[in-house]
Parts: C-alpha cells; structure tokens; sequence
C-alpha cells in the first residue's frame, strides 16, 4: 500500500494541490488523507475507485505508476480487453434479441 500512497502523492504534486484540497475533494478529512498518501490507512475498493476518478486515471493505472510492465503482459491486457469488449457486444446483442422477443411475446398476447 505504500507504493499506492506515493503514487496519490505524486499526482497530488504534478496537479498542485495542497493535502487539503485533495481531501476536500474526496469529502475526508486532511488527517485521513495523510494516512493514505503515507500508506498507514489501507483503502476500500470504493475509496480507490473515488481517487481514481479524481484523478481523472483508471484504478489500473493508478495501481502501476512507477511499476514497469513486460512487453508480454502489455500484449496480455491488451488481448484480454479486447476479448472483454466482444463479449460486452454479444451481451448488447443479446440483450437487444430478448427485448425484441419480449415485444413479439407482447404482440401474440394481444391478438390473442
């Protein structure tokens, strides 16, 4: 959790905000926050997901600042986002099939 802390710390620094506009921001106090930039508070999914968001990154990639990547697990994310993108499309698809059954089971039912 300490690299995470340094992380925050840093972004916190390249955006010049005080500790207390950061805190502010994420609606804690100064001393909590303090606590996660120096990794003596571990954070929530949740709590991640908000700083994230403030910072304008995905979790991942506020999780890996300063962590060097291989070339083979770069290739890795990249073909599993693009496996997680197809399925997200079949998903719409089939979401779109149900409602269209969905209407066509409506219409049977009142000619009926």
């Amino acid at each position: 959790m300490k690299n995470l802390g340094k992380n925050i710390r840093l972004l916190r620094h390249q955006k010049s905000w005080s500790q207390e506009e950061a805190a502010r921001q994420l609606a804690i106090s100064i001393p909590a926050f303090s606590k996660i930039e120096t990794g003596v508070t571990d954070i929530n999914l949740s709590r991640l997901e908000q700083i994230a968001k403030l910072f304008e990154l995905p979790v991942t990639e506020l999780l890996s600042i300063g962590t060097a990547r291989s070339d083979a697990d770069s290739e890795t994310l990249v073909k599993l986002n693009i496996k997680v993108r197809n399925r997200e499309l079949e998903l719409a698809d089939l979401q779109k099939k149900v409602i269209e059954l969905y209407e066509e089971l409506r219409q049977v039912k009142v000619t009926i």
